[in-house]
């Protein structure tokens, strides 16, 4: 068995990119789109978990996308 071998491991990688912040109504992540309780949890989520969680992912992009009113809500005032 090599040494490099022991480092090599068989799991699903975090989608962590490194910017953390948490949104508040769309009460996910904006960097990795994980809910506090999927990043909490991560490391003990089996493999199915966490690509489960991962499949999610893109459709909860759109949530961060969604505009706050813009030109339209500043009329309505």
């Amino acid at each position: 068995m090599k040494s490099d071998d022991i480092w090599k491991r068989d799991e699903v990688e975090s989608p962590c990119i490194k910017v953390c912040v948490f949104h508040p109504e769309a009460q996910i992540c904006t960097g990795c789109h994980r809910t506090l309780d999927e990043i909490a949890r991560w490391s003990r989520m089996s493999a199915d978990q966490r690509r489960a969680v991962m499949n999610e992912l893109p459709d909860r992009a759109s949530l961060l996308r969604k505009r706050r009113g813009g030109r339209s809500a500043r009329l309505k005032r």
